[in-house]
Parts: structure tokens; C-alpha cells; sequence
């Protein structure tokens, strides 16, 4: 599969299909309008509208009607603008501390961390549905900063944890995909085209109640009803919207639910997780099926289909299509022998019994990532995950595990408490972005104390001298992991943490590139986590359009990522080869001060299209292998840069030094 023409064509159905419901509501207004000029143009209701006026009228009922649904969908996109934290509270999940004690909850923590850290994205708010039986999940946000992943108590009692990994990895690439902020607007249109229906009701109730007390009278009472048959006519033309909105709704989530399957094997290197989930949730009397009132609304960004929807209506694919295309070997009587096993055990014990030792596992490294996987964009070889024979299954888990372990014995304990709490994640922020030199160091302590105080100080002090017995590459990590605890803190504090931040890196005049990626990272994260519904959105811009730019980040790859002047010109031109073919490039060498030409590259190159995007990310990799080798310098600079065009970690990336 080639994971991007499949999102291609995925993003093209979308915006075909959103055109369509932009004709939905239009033949709704034109209903309306009809409506409109029966009902006064009838001489029994209301008396006939002289023939001049019958223009003006149309134009009001269009206004009108396009006006309430157009207000109702922006009161309901507004009511959503803080992201994926309003969607999930929304429906009644409830937020899993940081510092959960429940084995389970503990669980779902370490899996979604480490598909986040590996996928190079901040780790999302967590929330769970307590109430709900049935296995099923979702992500919402408006971009990865925001984003919060969602999950049913049914996911905790059924699912393994490679299972439940499947599912958060599932979910993780509709976060990567750039779906969320499609589905909240999803949810805003429907709100509104339901409004219409909403307001019919009124109208019918309104208009039947007073024609009952005046039905004597023939004239008020034939205009009175002339209200009535106006709310139920109002009724039908929003039950109308609303079908063709379903259908909708319903044809967008399929066409992503597909690729999301295929990109959660990309993530987790194994079909066994997500296709285990889906046997469970098809052998499961509760399957994918929520209880909340409002389970509709957000069924086009579940995991499952939320009801017993028919093939018009449903979400996602039939659930044996989707096992067959994750495991083409599977036999549909494989979920009898499944079924009877859940029903003779209880949900503990068809759970793997390394369930209580996989809740205690930490996080991946940051030069791992290609292990839990890169999502969609890891897929830019064009060459899908290996799914025809199932001895390809399980294969990376070992050294999975081996980095597991060796980044957990690496990292002091109390370092991982620290990112927890917001207070105490913003001393570690601080403190990993000191310097190692005592003098800078000096410096350094008195703008932390000047902007938070002496005990502030005091705590980044201690928290930078642990740092220093912690592995380098963990230090992305750990500011990953604090993100969450960082987005809790009050604004005003926020915007103190980021000045200071880049006063105590701007103190070195040659800012390292530890530092730059560290402080890059988290003001674009906690600027976007601010303000989520104005986060950036696919951009239209061509590669010649930004050739400065690529110059100048294909340049800082190649320099950082090789050893002497030579290789770093050998690199660069490889990449602006790839990126521009048959065109004449100079190399010049990189100037000291790289660093805030740097971030406004970043920021243009951005608003690349799609399609663009991966022709950079290529060519960097073109650069960054250049020496048949991928440093960990290397990777977390990529790491940036992909963060920067919202784009996941290439899995080519992997480090090999």
C-alpha cells in the first residue's frame, strides 16, 4: 500500500463529500423556501403575498434558514474551541491522573506515552468512559498539541495490551492524519442542520397548542394552523438534512477508519493488537456500542460503531472486512472458539497474563522511531507493513522491550514524578534546558529566579544536577511526558515559562542544538495548546515557493549530521538534488547564527502542501543517510523538523549509531 496516494485520496473523498453536505443544506434552504411560498402564498393562511413582495420573502426564509444552521454549527464548533479536552469531557469521559494508582489506568498511561514519544507528538490529555461496557476509543483536537484520546472502561477489561495498543495507535493516526479538526467541524454541522428540526418542533408545539383554544375561530384558527403544519413541514425538511448528514458523516469516517487500521500496523510493527480487538468487539455482547445520549455526535470519530447502525449509516467497514484486511488468513469460525472462551472466563483472565508486568513499563527513547512506529508519514518508503503471513507478526517485540528496559533502569524515578505535576514539570522544563558549564549555569539560575522566584530556582538547581546521571537522548522524552502538566498552567505562567526559556538559552551565543530543539518544541506546542482552534491547517504552498527555506534546513541537517565540511556538502546537495531535480544549487556554509533563521524556515515551510511535505521530508532523509548511518543528534533534529510541518517521524529514521 502506498500510505500516501492513500491519504491523497483519502483528503480528496473528504472534501468531495464536504461539498456535499454543503448541498444537503442548500436543498434544505430551497425546501424552505417552497415551504414558505405555499404557506403565504395560500390565501387560507395568512393571505396571498402580492406577487413584488414574493422576491424579498424567498430571500428572507434563505437567509434565515441559512443563518440558523450557520449559527448553530458555530455555537457548537465554539463550545469545542479548547480541543479535545471540551469532546471528551463532552460525551462524560472523565481525565486519568497523572499519578493513578489503578494497574489499569496505569496501563492505558504507558501505552498512549509511548506511542506519542515514538510518533514524535506531545503526549494528549487521557480520558476514560467509566460507565461503558462496549470496546471502543477516539481522539479529538484540533491538532496534536490538543489533542485528548478517549477510551471506554470495556477497552481496560477486555484488551490486552498489545490489543489496546492497537487501538491507541488507531487512534494515534487520525491525531497524525489531521482528521480531528475535519470531525469537530462534522460535529458543528450536524448540530446545526439538527437545530432546524429543533426549532420545527417549537414551532409545531407552539402553533397546535394555540389553534386548540381558537379553533372556533375560522380565520385565526386556519392561520394558527397554518404555524403548526409550518414546524412539522420545518420537522421533516431538518429530518431530510439530517439523514443526508448521517450518510455523510458516515461515508467521511469510512474512508478514514480504513487507512487508520493500516497506519496502527505502521505504528505497532504487529496485526495481532488491532485485529485482537476487533475479534473481541465481534464476539463481545456490548461489541462497540456506547450508552452516552449523545453517542451520534462523535460516531464518526470512534473506533467502533458506536450503535447497531445499518450499511448506510455505519462508521466504519463491516468489523470482518476490517480482520481480513488485517490478517488475510483469518476463518470467520475462529470468533466461536474466541467467544466461548470470554464467556467461561471472566475479563482478567482472558486478559495475557504479563498484564500486570506491561503496566509497570516506561517510555520508549526519542531515538526510537521506528518500534512502537511513526504513524502515516512512517510509511513514506511506500512500502506497507508485511501482513500476508502471521510468522511476520510479533517479530520487533524483543527489542522493544530491550529499550524499554534500558531506557527504565536509565532515568531516575523522581524525574518521572516531576513531570506529573504542572508546578513541578515546569521546574524540569527549566531545568532540562540548562547548560553544563558552571558559568552559564551562574547566569542562568539568576533569570530563573527573577522570573519565578528562589524556591523555583532552587528546585531547577537540584532537578538540573539529576539530570545529569539521565541518558541524553531521554530528554525529549521526559518534556513530551510534562506536556500534559505543562497545558495545566495558567497562561500568564506559561508565556513566563517560554520567555524564560529562550533567555536561558539565548545566554550562549552558540546555542546548542539540545537546547534549540528542546525550547523549539515546546513553544510551538504550548503556543498551539493556548489557542487549539487556531492551530495550523494543511497549507498550499509549492517547494520552489519556499527554495530559501529548504536550503537553509536541508544545510543545518547535513552540517549537524556530519563530521567535516566535505560530508555536510555531499549531504546537502544529495537532498536538494532530490528536492529539486536539475536545478543548480551553491553550498554555502552554515552561519553561527543559524538559529532564528532557522524557526522562520520552519514556520514558512509549514504552509507546504501536502504533497510537498513529503518530497522535504524525503530529501532530508536523503541527507541524513548520506554516511550509511542515523545519529541520535540526527534523529531528534528530524524530530523537530517533523513536528514543526505536523508531520510524523519518518520510520526511516531510525537510529543506527
Amino acid at each position: 500500500m502506498d500510505f500516501f496516494a492513500e491519504q491523497a485520496r483519502v483528503r480528496s473523498s473528504s472534501r468531495v463529500l464536504v461539498l456535499l453536505f454543503i448541498a444537503a443544506v442548500l436543498a434544505m434552504v430551497i425546501a424552505v423556501d417552497m415551504l414558505v411560498l405555499l404557506v403565504f402564498g395560500h390565501p387560507r393562511h395568512f393571505g396571498r403575498v402580492p406577487a413584488p413582495h414574493i422576491f424579498p420573502l424567498l430571500t428572507i426564509s434563505t437567509v434565515a434558514v441559512l443563518g440558523v444552521i450557520t449559527g448553530c454549527a458555530w455555537y457548537r464548533i465554539s463550545s469545542l474551541s479548547e480541543g479535545g479536552k471540551a469532546v471528551a469531557e463532552d460525551v462524560g469521559g472523565q481525565p486519568v491522573l497523572p499519578d493513578t494508582q489503578d494497574p489499569q489506568l496505569r496501563q492505558l498511561r504507558n501505552v498512549i506515552e509511548e506511542v506519542a514519544i515514538a510518533s514524535g507528538t506531545p503526549v494528549p490529555d487521557i480520558y476514560l468512559l467509566p460507565n461503558e461496557p462496549g470496546i471502543n476509543a477516539f481522539a479529538a483536537g484540533y491538532s496534536a498539541s490538543d489533542a485528548a484520546i478517549c477510551v471506554t472502561q470495556g477497552c481496560l477489561d477486555h484488551l490486552t495490551r498489545d490489543e489496546l495498543q492497537g487501538v491507541i495507535a488507531h487512534e494515534f493516526s487520525h491525531v497524525l492524519n489531521g482528521d480531528m479538526r475535519l470531525n469537530i467541524r462534522l460535529m458543528g454541522l450536524l448540530f446545526g442542520i439538527m437545530a432546524l428540526s429543533v426549532i420545527g418542533r417549537q414551532i409545531a408545539w407552539t402553533g397546535g397548542n394555540s389553534y386548540s383554544f381558537s379553533r372556533d375561530d375560522d380565520d385565526n384558527g386556519g392561520k394558527l394552523s397554518g404555524y403548526f403544519l409550518l414546524g412539522i413541514a420545518l420537522i421533516v425538511i431538518g429530518s431530510i438534512g439530517h439523514f443526508f448528514g448521517r450518510l455523510i458523516q458516515a461515508a467521511v469516517a469510512r474512508s478514514r477508519e480504513e487507512l487508520a487500521d493500516a497506519s496502527a500496523v505502521q505504528f505497532t510493527r504487529q496485526t495481532r493488537g488491532i485485529a485482537g480487538a476487533l475479534k473481541k468487539i465481534a464476539v463481545l455482547e456490548e461489541g462497540s456500542r456506547l450508552q452516552t445520549a449523545n453517542r451520534h455526535e462523535v460516531a464518526h470519530m470512534m473506533f467502533g460503531d458506536v450503535d447497531d447502525f445499518n450499511a448506510w449509516f455505519a462508521t466504519h467497514p463491516p468489523l470482518l472486512t476490517r480482520i481480513h484486511t488485517l490478517e488475510p488468513w483469518f476463518r470467520e469460525h475462529e470468533l466461536a472458539a474466541l467467544e466461548a472462551q470470554m464467556r467461561e472466563s471472566p475479563p482478567a483472565e482472558n486478559k495475557e497474563a504479563s498484564t500486570k508486568e506491561s503496566a509497570d513499563h516506561f517510555l520508549p527513547p526519542l531515538d526510537w522511531p521506528g518500534q512502537v512506529g511513526a504513524a502515516v508519514l512512517a510509511a513514506q518508503s511506500s512500502v506497507a507493513p508485511k501482513v500476508a503471513e502471521p510468522k511476520d507478526v510479533a517479530e520487533p517485540k524483543d527489542k522493544v522491550l530491550q529499550h524499554v528496559a534500558t531506557l527504565q533502569q536509565g532515568i531516575p524515578a523522581h524525574l518521572t514524578d516531576a513531570a506529573r505535576q504542572p508546578e513541578s514539570a515546569l521546574a524540569l522544563a527549566l531545568a532540562l534546558a540548562m547548560s553544563a558549564h558552571d558559568e552559564l549555569q551562574l547566569k542562568q539560575k539568576r533569570l530563573i529566579a527573577n522570573a519565578f522566584g528562589d524556591d523555583v530556582q532552587s528546585t531547577v538547581s537540584k532537578l538540573a544536577g539529576d539530570k545529569a546521571a539521565m541518558p541524553s537522548a531521554s530528554r525529549m522524552p521526559l518534556v513530551s511526558l510534562a506536556f500534559p502538566a505543562l497545558k495545566q498552567l495558567p497562561q500568564g505562567r506559561l508565556h513566563t515559562l517560554l520567555e524564560t526559556l529562550d533567555a536561558v538559552v539565548s545566554i550562549d551565543p552558540l546555542v546548542s542544538l539540545d537546547d534549540y530543539c528542546l525550547v523549539r518544541l515546546l513553544r510551538m506546542h504550548l503556543l498551539e495548546a493556548m489557542k487549539p482552534n487556531r492551530a495550523p491547517i494543511d497549507g498550499q504552498k509549492k517547494l520552489p515557493a519556499c527554495r530559501d527555506s529548504v536550503t537553509l534546513v536541508c544545510a543545518v541537517v547535513a552540517t549537524y549530521g556530519s563530521n567535516d565540511d566535505a560530508a555536510a556538502r555531499r549531504a546537502w546537495l544529495l537532498a536538494m538534488n532530490q528536492a529539486f531535480p536539475g536545478m543548480t544549487v551553491n553550498w554555502q556554509t552554515l552561519p553561527l547564527d543559524w538559529q532564528t533563521p532557522f524557526d522562520r524556515a520552519l514556520d514558512d515551510l509549514d504552509d507546504l502542501m501536502h504533497a510537498a511535505k513529503e518530497i522535504l521530508i524525503q530529501s532530508l532523509l536523503s541527507a541524513i543517510r548520506a554516511d550509511g548511518v542515523v545519529t541520535s543528534t540526527e534523529a531528534e533534529l528530524l524530530r523537530v523538523i517533523c513536528a514543526s510541518l505536523h508531520c510524523a517521524v519518518p520510520a526511516q529514521a531510525e537510529i543506527s549509531t
